[in-house]
């Protein structure tokens, strides 16, 4: 999650053009409630809030090129395409943030950039917008001109509730055509084609003529003649309802067996992380771990798709070594809320065994560390346990607690799995293994820096 604290830049602006002394506030919520006491902010929009203050902190930073500035417009761009302020429809500071520093950059725009085809309609909308509304009760003398007659090429407005259905299907149709199921209007020929392509509405009704043809056909006893109609007194027959077959049920989900390859394990990358607001042994960490956009419970910082992880090392290891790094992620673990914060994933580390009565929170503390080479994303498994994980771990079945007793430190300072310690797959027998089975991606063995024998979790 980026930082809540707000820039001096920030609190100067404030400080001259807001009303409320909200620039005595430099936590960007309590700043956001001191400005707009009537908005409700649930904590998904606290941490919303926070992410666009780190986003307006780079949107028109003058050190990126061309390429990749122009990618953060366009990306906010689509963004206030469905809405109002960068929440939705909630003020708060996040919007004066990304005013202060996109009104220099909007007022150099020519028309084109701010309303041609490829034009940025949506941020100019949104600068005239903070800038006037008094909503936001700006007290500034030098706005950006915007002249709301000339719009060279005018866009549709979006629907929000059809855009949200749009995504929707596409999703599904990705997912369906991911698995190969059915056939599209483009695998299909001729008649073929054209049927499929039929709307369900043309589809429903050519049914019902059909079958309004054949009732009329049976009715006058020649079905050549059936659209003359029966002749007059002529009995009528009421069609045989069908009888209802029972519907067949479904199948059971083949519950998978028990192994360290159920617990999706993957290489992240620490883009940023910082202080836990409430919680001082916590750190709360954005981290890339190659999620495809639009994944449930992940977001977007700075281009990249990234998951907001909690993690209790404030104090074991120092937040530098926090910044920038690859590290190993549990992923499929329930996401939990750790004091306002929704944490989406864990951070693996090794720390000594703890005899019985010892504070097993003492440390030393070392984060696991994937091969050079690996990039956010790539699979990490046990050698000889490779399998598919499960989407999300049942955290009745506690399987994480299961088999986590066995994630263990080597001699050599690998990270490996001791299945000696999981009693439900150690034993005799064929379908048993043993010894410790090493921790791997495709580039190579996590390790650890100095910790030997130790327990990772």
């Amino acid at each position: 999650m980026a930082s809540s604290t707000l820039d001096a830049s920030l609190v100067a602006f404030l400080s001259t053009h807001a009303p409320n002394n909200v620039a005595e506030e430099t936590d960007a919520v309590k700043a956001s409630q001191a400005l707009f006491p009537e908005a409700a902010y649930t904590d998904a929009d606290k941490q919303e809030i926070t992410q666009w203050l780190a986003s307006a902190a780079h949107i028109a930073s003058s050190s990126d090129d061309a390429a990749k500035s122009a990618e953060r417009l366009s990306s906010l761009n689509t963004h206030l395409a469905s809405r109002t302020t960068v929440l939705g429809a909630k003020p708060s500071v996040a919007d004066i943030a990304l005013y202060q520093k996109l009104a220099p950059v909007v007022s150099k725009w020519s028309a084109e950039e701010r309303t041609g085809e490829q034009g940025y309609h949506h941020i100019v909308r949104h600068v005239d917008f903070v800038q006037n509304s008094p909503l936001f009760g700006l007290k500034i003398d030098d706005k950006v001109n915007v002249d709301l007659d000339n719009v060279i090429f005018k866009i549709k407005p979006v629907d929000a509730k059809a855009e949200k259905e749009r995504k929707k299907k596409e999703k599904e149709a990705a997912a369906a055509a991911a698995a190969g199921k059915g056939a599209t209007p483009t695998t299909l020929t001729g008649d073929q084609g054209a049927e499929a392509k039929k709307s369900k509405k043309e589809k429903t009704k050519d049914v019902a003529q059909a079958a309004g043809e054949a009732v009329a056909g049976t009715v006058a006893g020649n079905p050549t003649e059936g659209k003359k109609g029966a002749p007059e007194g002529a009995p009528t027959q009421k069609k045989e309802k069908k009888k209802k077959e029972p519907k067949p049920q479904k199948a059971a989900p083949v519950e998978k067996p028990l192994s360290p390859a159920l617990i999706d394990l993957r290489v992240g990358h620490i883009l940023k992380a910082e202080t836990h607001p409430n919680a001082d042994s916590l750190f709360v960490s954005t981290i890339a771990c190659g999620d495809a956009p639009g994944t449930e419970n992940t977001s977007e910082y700075e281009g990249q798709v990234v998951r907001t992880v909690c993690s209790g090392l404030n104090g074991l290891i120092p937040l530098a070594e926090m910044q920038n790094r690859k590290i190993i992620a549990v992923c499929n673990l329930k996401p939990v809320t750790m004091r306002g914060v929704k944490s989406c994933a864990m951070v693996l580390a090794a720390s000594p065994k703890v005899k019985e009565g010892e504070d097993a929170h003492k440390g030393p503390v070392e984060l696991v560390n994937p091969p050079a080479d690996s990039k956010a994303g790539d699979r990490v498994f046990f050698e000889g346990w490779e399998g598919e994980p499960e989407g999300v771990l049942n955290p009745k079945k506690k399987v994480w607690e299961t088999i986590q007793p066995g994630f263990t430190t080597t001699d050599g300072l690998e990270v490996g799995f001791d299945v000696a310690e999981v009693p439900q797959l150690s034993g005799e027998g064929p379908e048993k293994k043993t010894g410790v089975a090493k921790l791997r991606t495709k580039a190579g063995l996590c390790s650890v820096p100095t910790l030997k024998d130790a327990v990772v979790r």
